[in-house]
């Protein structure tokens, strides 16, 4: 499964509990709700003024250059950056050990998070009624407090997370019971 992506990275006597990787694909979340009206919006305002600006006699190609920036830059808020995001979750894996919560990522650069169970921030689980679903391993940020493509691509969040998991709630209670055995022990 995605045990191969943490070769090497385990500490000794440490064991992986639960392996797994994100949901792939296309993948919709709460931010949509404002990302996808603000980006049809933004890319069709981009359109008509590019078209508009076209159409008028002895304007400078520099307006229709400006226009076609900004159609780009709409394309990839509407289509691109689903396809950006599902391709950087295509090379992540997360695991969970005795010990730790360990994230991997290959894409856009290789990125490895390890967070202690002892020092593990309050954990959220969003689920979706077909058992799939997100946890959160600290506050969910603000929307606009994101730097980068962070906004747009919910692979690329700061804020360590296990996205989109089959049996999201399963994990979950693992992850709580894992941590009180260490508390306890």
């Amino acid at each position: 499964m995605a045990d191969e992506a943490f070769t090497g990275r385990l500490l000794p006597g440490e064991r992986i509990v639960w392996s797994g990787r994100p949901g792939q694909g296309v993948i919709f979340t709460g931010r949509d709700a404002f990302l996808v009206p603000f980006s049809l919006l933004w890319c069709g305002f981009a359109v008509f003024w590019t078209f508009s600006v076209t159409r008028v006699p002895g304007t400078p190609p520099f307006f229709a250059l400006w226009g076609a920036m900004f159609v780009c830059i709409g394309l990839y808020f509407v289509a691109g950056r689903f396809v950006f995001d599902a391709w950087v979750r295509r090379g992540m894996s997360y695991a969970l050990t005795d010990r730790r919560v360990l994230i991997a990522r290959s894409a856009p650069s290789a990125n490895f998070t390890a967070v202690t169970l002892d020092r593990l921030p309050d954990a959220h689980l969003s689920e979706a009624a077909d058992g799939r679903g997100t946890i959160r391993f600290g506050a969910p940020a603000m929307a606009f407090g994101r730097s980068g493509l962070s906004i747009w691509s919910p692979a690329l969040d700061p804020t360590p997370q296990f996205l989109a998991i089959d049996g999201a709630r399963s994990v979950f209670d693992m992850i709580q019971r894992t941590t009180l055995a260490r508390g306890t022990s």
